[in-house]
């Protein structure tokens, strides 16, 4: 079943980002022998993340087939918002942050405070086997560890930790073409005691409960909006079903077989979505000819230290080596292997 849509989601970015906030996802490309990324920006009115490095790389005159389609079966369904209107109306509760220096209220910029990894081809082939043994999906192995490694930064470590994952709508949805924003979301919340299989389990929840099918709804409706009634939603936090402390995004395997060879291609590639001020972390991933990277970076009003970004990066590399290290050695030691999927 397809759905046409006239697109409704680059109405509420159009709204944010007359609010002054900066709606350009990042992309970067560390070439060959660099150590530092070359950055891209592209409005997410006009591209989601798997839309925006697809345009890139046509430009750099790659040829590129299908772009990923969306796997989980769920169809449309209207009834599905009925089920999350009281997530839209209920109350916002926020996770408290520690301090951190250097908070700005910038005018509308890239995010200065970022920072990324690139994991290397034994290493990402690692986390590939840990997740297939555990029957998970790398996103909910990274997630996990991705929480972890932020839980320092925050008043309660405790804190049931909310994200934004975005769902990608290719292969349901028509559109003009196929680079432009075919994105939905889940939301999640990750508890301090919950296990990389316990995530996997409640984003799939999520997808059965067609959540990201409620929140495309909820968009497809909200066009008999005015921009000032988006706009006071966005301002009172209520243009998502929840209040996210981030996003979390995976833009999954690009070009496995090593078949891309254009040297202004080649190298590492990193991928972060855009913050605001109802979500002020964004933490983006992209594997590239079988290599992994994460980049993350922080809204201005939360810091403009690039130090506290790469803190995060650090932090969340290390709880992936370590559970790798300790996994490999030992597969049956993987505590959240001990229930089925």
């Amino acid at each position: 079943m397809s759905q046409q849509d006239v697109d409704s989601i680059n109405l509420w970015f159009l709204a944010a980002e007359e609010l002054g906030e900066y709606i350009g996802i990042r992309f970067g490309q560390i070439p060959s022998g660099a150590t530092e990324p070359q950055w891209t920006f592209l409005r997410h009115t006009d591209f989601d993340g798997i839309g925006g490095l697809a345009h890139i790389l046509r430009q750099q005159g790659v040829t590129l087939g299908r772009l990923p389609q969306i796997r989980y079966p769920a169809e449309p369904s209207m009834l599905s918002v009925l089920k999350l209107a009281p997530g839209f109306l209920g109350p916002r509760r926020h996770v408290k942050w520690l301090p951190l220096d250097a908070v700005s209220k910038l005018s509308p910029q890239p995010p200065p405070a970022v920072a990324w990894h690139v994991f290397d081809e034994l290493a990402t082939m690692q986390m590939r086997r840990v997740c297939r043994m555990a029957g998970i999906t790398i996103n909910s192995f990274l997630l996990k560890h991705l929480t972890k490694a932020i839980r320092p930064f925050l008043e309660d470590q405790s804190s049931v930790v909310p994200w934004m994952i975005p769902v990608n709508l290719r292969g349901k949805l028509v559109r003009d073409r196929d680079t432009a924003n075919y994105s939905s979301y889940v939301g999640v919340k990750v508890r301090s005691y919950e296990t990389p299989h316990d995530i996997h389990r409640n984003i799939y929840a999520a997808l059965r409960r067609r959540e990201h099918w409620a929140n495309w709804y909820a968009s497809y409706v909200s066009r008999v909006m005015t921009q000032g009634m988006r706009k006071f939603l966005i301002t009172r936090e209520r243009a998502t079903s929840q209040w996210n402390l981030g996003s979390f995004s995976n833009l999954g395997d690009w070009d496995a077989q090593k078949e891309i060879t254009r040297p202004e291609s080649l190298g590492s590639w990193l991928f972060c979505p855009p913050v605001l001020r109802c979500q002020m972390v964004g933490a983006g991933c992209i594997t590239f000819q079988n290599r992994l990277s994460v980049t993350m970076q922080a809204h201005p009003e939360l810091t403009t230290n690039p130090v506290v970004a790469r803190a995060w990066v650090q932090n969340w590399v290390k709880e992936i080596e370590m559970d790798l290290a300790s996994g490999l050695a030992d597969p049956t030691t993987f505590f959240w292997r001990k229930m089925p999927v």
